[in-house]
């Protein structure tokens, strides 16, 4: 299919120049298998205006959060980073993910496209004190026999100021 570079020539309306366009074309075979040819348009939901929008982002497998400004893709990343590091198996691992989540962040505040919103990077050490606590190994107190009674219990309705005398 070559491209259509002439100009409408003067004196020739719009509509019979685009059709001869198009039959030519036709006649060249331009539109013989065409991928998708025979197969109805996808109407999408009319109510919806960006159905389009939604269709390809599930073609593609893309998620929602790749539509949101750059400024706001990096405050969710920062919000999730607890979870993205809580099945890292090192330190360095830790520091590595904060390292390039950061020179995203200095890269967007060298030349901020979007909407201004404050972004900072983030602070590897804090992350890292954040990691070592998720990863602590959960330990259970020891079994300690229960202390036993004293010999002599305070009479009731007597203060614990007087168990002392």
């Amino acid at each position: 299919m070559g491209p259509v570079t002439e100009r409408k020539p003067p004196g020739v309306s719009f509509e019979s120049w685009i059709d001869k366009q198009i039959r030519l074309a036709q006649e060249r075979g331009d539109f013989d298998d065409l991928p998708g040819a025979g197969k109805p348009i996808p109407a999408g939901d009319v109510d919806d205006e960006l159905w389009w929008v939604k269709n390809y982002l599930r073609r593609e497998n893309l998620p929602t959060d790749s539509l949101l400004p750059t400024p706001l893709q990096l405050r969710k990343e920062i919000e999730r980073l607890p979870d993205t590091i809580r099945g890292l198996p090192s330190e360095r691992a830790v520091r590595d993910v904060v390292a390039r989540l950061n020179l995203q962040i200095v890269a967007w505040l060298r030349a901020p496209s979007g909407p201004r919103l404050p972004v900072s990077p983030v602070d590897a050490d804090e992350v890292v004190a954040t990691w070592r606590q998720q990863n602590q190994p959960s330990r259970k107190p020891p079994v300690t026999r229960s202390p036993e009674p004293e010999s002599d219990p305070p009479p009731a309705g007597r203060r614990w100021w007087w168990r002392k005398r």
